[in-house]
């Protein structure tokens, strides 16, 4: 945990110049001012009688991501910052009878990693209340699962399986029917969201709800009804997800204790999978400020366990200027310390500009007003010189909003601003080109490894082998950054999506990609470290162990670089430093783990099943469904939303 801290770092304005990825590279090299003295990185007012460590590391196989030193056998940290990276030997010179000593026993040590894309704040208020799918290997084990957090849950609650999973991932190669869920859950509310093509509610949810054939239609959204017009409680988005964002509003809140708790937890279970920092992405129904007050409370007391750099994501279509204006009179930009900071606007801009990523459905033709929309919204953040981001999926909703940006830039440069879209999974060249021009840079997510089936089905596999093209995004030289958009549309485990980028494959098992669009494992590690700190403007205190930088780095259960291609997904972290602080250990640093803390409300599912799925214990069995002769989804999956491999009935 860290030391409250209620400084504004000015240092961190938005005077500073724009980056490359070569510059941020250089950044890497030089971080911290650091010295190469005889094989070990050290910082200039570094010496050992003078600077004694709080925490060394040794005994390991450091892979550090900076260029100028990229492997070393130990670290040591003092303050929160690496202040020596090198040999046992020469690391211990900074050795001191209060100094923390942990063996890492030969295993490999990474910089924390750094999800650039995430709505880690909206996903802490309700961690403890969510049953989660990730990674479950069958249906057959969810089911269970849910049947029996049902019988724990009190009247009153729902059990919510709220994304993170994909009925591809189970061995049925299907969603649960609705007669399922009611068997399962006859009294006790269920909600279920499928990414964000579907929900399925039980009738104790529907009549929780208040959903009846009296309903109307929801706008871009499809309620199922059966020939009486009763919902069913299929509910479709068709093409935006409101529907399934609205009725998931409708359910019961934790306290703010409750809140506080799940917060934590939710942070520790993100250390528990060796991530450090986040760039949190609002979301819809994420107030700020009121929904921002327990995280906000947590930093306060010093019970931060993660860096947060948060956006703020307007939630009233047609006054999106409004907003934005009110935030930035009342704010300033990286405002905040080095665990919880402002980092702009987005990823909603405005809602004319929202092209939802559901590939069962056509893709969506954005309104006309989106042009003038965005133009007010983002001269607007130009002037008062705050960076933003924005949601894009389709290189049709880029290029519209690119001709709108590269007006702006002509009347209020934007190419400082530390500005990037988010997603750009079918984004051409073309607009890759557009995006460096103007000192953009793209974070991309592993929705694809969730969606990558439909995507293909719709749209053919050659267009799906390039979705989005992250090799040619870094071969032109844009920052790029790494991140899942959990916890919704997919799972915040960053080794399964570490494990996509360096194999193309989806969590069903599909090959997306030839090698053409691969990364190594290296590349796909520095966009998750180095790449990603570029989105907070912190590649010169993050991303790299290196003297200066922030104290933060994993030990991993398994060798990243060594393990078998389908053992990635399986790695978490078996120690997690955070500020020269362990916030997380297992196996044989457990004794080093921080008290545990209790799960509130005890009835909670983390309290049964903690969060994701343990990867280890899963049986690959995606080779006898890749081999299936027939298309993956079925000849009905786009007329029928629930579609899955033909060899199963929904």
């Amino acid at each position: 945990m860290h030391k409250p801290n209620q400084s504004n770092n000015s240092q961190f304005g938005h005077t500073q110049p724009n980056h490359t990825r070569r510059q941020i590279l250089a950044a890497g090299a030089l971080a911290g001012a650091g010295l190469v003295m005889k094989g070990c990185i050290m910082s200039h007012n570094a010496s050992a009688s003078a600077t004694a460590a709080d925490l060394i590391i040794h005994n390991a196989r450091v892979s550090t991501m900076n260029p100028a030193q990229r492997e070393a056998t130990a670290v040591a940290i003092s303050g929160g910052r690496f202040i020596a990276v090198g040999n046992d030997a020469q690391v211990f010179a900074h050795k001191v009878p209060a100094t923390k000593i942990i063996d890492a026993g030969g295993q490999r040590v990474i910089p924390g990693l750094n999800d650039s894309h995430i709505h880690v704040i909206r996903g802490g208020l309700n961690f403890n209340m969510e049953l989660r799918w990730d990674g479950v290997p069958s249906l057959a084990d969810a089911m269970r699962m849910l049947k029996e957090q049902a019988s724990r849950t009190p009247p009153g609650q729902w059990v919510r399986v709220v994304g993170g999973f994909a009925e591809l991932q189970f061995a049925e190669r299907r969603l649960p029917t609705l007669a399922e869920l009611n068997e399962a859950a006859p009294e006790t509310p269920v909600f279920i969201l499928h990414l964000y093509d579907r929900a399925l509610l039980n009738r104790a949810a529907l009549r929780a709800v208040g959903y009846t054939k009296d309903t109307p239609e929801p706008p871009g959204g499809i309620i199922e009804r059966d020939r009486n017009g009763e919902p069913t409680g299929l509910l479709v988005a068709n093409p935006n997800a409101m529907i399934l964002y609205k009725t998931l509003s409708l359910g019961p809140k934790l306290s703010v204790e409750h809140q506080m708790n799940s917060t934590r937890h939710f942070m520790r279970e993100l250390n528990r999978l060796g991530i450090t920092s986040v760039c949190d992405a609002g979301g819809g129904f994420q107030n700020y400020p009121d929904d921002y007050a327990v995280i906000q409370e947590l930093q306060n007391r010093g019970e931060m366990t993660l860096r947060i750099a948060y956006n703020l994501f307007t939630q009233r279509p047609a006054k999106e200027k409004e907003d934005f204006a009110q935030w930035a009179a009342a704010n300033r930009m990286y405002q905040g310390d080095e665990f919880l900071r402002l980092n702009g606007a987005g990823e909603m801009l405005v809602y004319s500009a929202a092209d939802f990523e559901d590939f069962l459905v056509a893709r969506p033709d954005m309104p006309s007003t989106m042009e003038a929309d965005l133009e007010g919204v983002v001269g607007q953040l130009a002037r008062n010189k705050w960076a933003f981001r924005m949601h894009a999926t389709y290189d049709e909703t880029i290029s519209r909003a690119l001709d709108v940006f590269e007006r702006v830039h002509r009347e209020v440069p934007i190419n400082q601003l530390r500005w990037f879209f988010d997603h750009c999974e079918t984004i051409s060249e073309r607009n890759i080109e557009r995006i460096r021009a103007l000192g953009g840079g793209i974070a991309i997510q592993h929705r694809m490894a969730f969606q990558g089936e439909y995507f293909t089905n719709r749209y053919g596999a050659e267009a799906a082998q390039r979705t989005p093209p992250f090799k040619r995004m870094l071969e032109m030289d844009v920052p790029v950054g790494a991140g899942t958009d959990a916890t919704r549309v997919a799972s915040y485990n960053p080794w399964t999506s570490l494990s996509w980028l360096v194999t193309g494959r989806t969590v069903g098992g599909m090959k997306l990609y030839t090698e053409s669009n691969l990364l190594s494992r290296e590349e796909a590690l520095r966009l998750y470290t180095a790449g990603s700190a570029w989105f907070s403007r912190e590649e010169d205190r993050k991303g790299t162990i290196a003297p200066g930088t922030f104290g933060d780095c994993s030990i991993l259960s398994e060798d990243y670089f060594e393990v078998p291609p389908d053992r990635i997904r399986a790695i978490e972290s078996a120690l997690t430093v955070v500020d020269g602080k362990v916030v997380h250990g297992a196996g044989p640093f457990a004794s080093h783990a921080p008290a545990p803390l209790p799960v509130l409300p005890e009835w909670s599912p983390v309290a049964k099943y903690g969060g994701h799925y343990p990867m280890s214990k899963v049986v690959l069995a995606s080779a006898s469904h890749a081999a299936c002769s027939h298309n993956p989804l079925g000849s009905d999956a786009l007329s029928h939303p629930g579609g899955g491999c033909s060899c199963w009935a929904f």
